[in-house]
């Protein structure tokens, strides 16, 4: 290089350094924090998709899980409203009080206390934390009556039914039991019998969430979450369904049901934890009630599932599930399963009302749309 070039090659750099001199110095975010890690947790997200998607392609079945059937009911896919009718075709057993062994599989995030879904179910979290205990005996029913709509899938077409009054009556006896309970769909009763397999009875747990079993779950979200974690079977991605989703709507089960308020609170701090989980500003019930969603896509088996909330008080006022793709269950939008729950209480026997507005007895505060 040649004294002249050395010479212009400084000069060009003297007037970069005096321009640059008369800059603002560079801000630490190019967009605000808020925007940067919402931008993160849809790249993150759309990432989880994609991977869920090349599973799926090579996976024999992509449709969702097939519920177990009840005489004369079809359950929903989004097991909550009815309780033990609502129950899945895996069955699961255990002490809630033992440790899992294994780990939440890739749940928690450092962003997860920044994100949208978290901040609401914590806000969710926080008031049913705030509600009354009600006292349940063993020997007593926990009732819950609600208005159901659902998708029959047993000719691989999702055939949508009418919306069903049901009113469910569910033991809280200790041990394995034949008899789980009651339920009456459109004023006809039906019993509620041991789940396939469980020749004598069915014990407490996942698939019997008495009240005695959900007190004795633990209430550290993030010791709930491995615990369900390690207890929602795996088969349910060989079936087309990531395990995200599933333990998503394994905790969407058990939320319906009549649980002490540190454990309902844990739910909903477990679920916080769960990827993908977002807020559904425009989620309604099966009777039409809007309220605050949350929500979750399942990328593999193309279904959507939310639960929705009053805008008030924060009670759980149903849950809805759809299509969200094509598939061979339906186009995309088609309804899978909805709910509204209308009451719930503790009674002392399988059949009777409960007292209204009695201390054993809640509802929802909105009743129409």
């Amino acid at each position: 290089m040649t004294t002249h070039d050395t010479r212009r090659s400084q000069a060009r750099r003297t007037d970069a350094d005096e321009i640059a001199g008369l800059l603002p110095a560079p801000a630490e975010w190019d967009v605000p924090r808020e925007q940067y890690l919402h931008r993160k947790e849809l790249l993150m997200r759309q990432i989880d998709r994609d991977q869920a998607l090349g599973h799926a392609q090579t996976t024999p079945s992509t449709r969702p899980s097939r519920r177990l059937l009840r005489p004369a009911v079809m359950v929903p896919v989004t097991a909550l409203a009815m309780g033990a009718v609502a129950l899945t075709v895996v069955t699961a057993t255990g002490n809630a009080g033992h440790s899992a062994t294994a780990g939440p599989s890739q749940h928690a995030t450092t962003s997860d206390t920044m994100r949208p879904a978290a901040a609401l179910l914590g806000r969710i979290s926080q008031a049913a934390l705030k509600t009354d205990a009600i006292a349940v005996h063993d020997d007593q029913f926990t009732y819950r009556r609600a208005k159901i709509r659902e998708a029959d899938l047993t000719t691989n077409e999702a055939v949508v039914g009418p919306l069903r009054d049901t009113e469910t009556w569910e033991s809280q006896k200790q041990g394995p039991q034949l008899k789980l309970g009651v339920v009456r769909v459109d004023g006809e009763t039906f019993p509620i019998n041991a789940e396939l397999g469980d020749e004598h009875g069915t014990p407490a747990g996942l698939s019997r969430p008495t009240y005695r079993w959900l007190a004795a779950l633990p209430t550290d979200p993030d010791k709930l979450l491995t615990y369900l974690d390690a207890k929602t079977p795996k088969t349910a991605k060989v079936r087309g369904q990531g395990h995200n989703q599933a333990v998503f709507e394994q905790i969407g089960s058990l939320i319906g049901e009549v649980m002490p308020p540190q454990t309902a609170a844990a739910l909903y701090q477990a679920a916080a934890r769960i990827p993908g989980v977002e807020p559904a500003p425009q989620a309604h019930d099966a009777i039409g009630r809007r309220g605050v969603g949350i929500a979750r896509d399942d990328a593999a088996s193309g279904t959507r599932t939310e639960w929705i909330f009053d805008k008030d008080d924060l009670a759980l006022l149903g849950t809805r599930s759809y299509l969200i793709k094509d598939t061979s269950y339906g186009k995309k939008g088609t309804l899978l399963s909805s709910s509204a729950v209308l009451e719930h209480a503790v009674v002392d026997k399988a059949g009777q009302e409960p007292t209204r507005n009695s201390a054993h007895t809640s509802m929802p505060s909105r009743q129409n749309s």
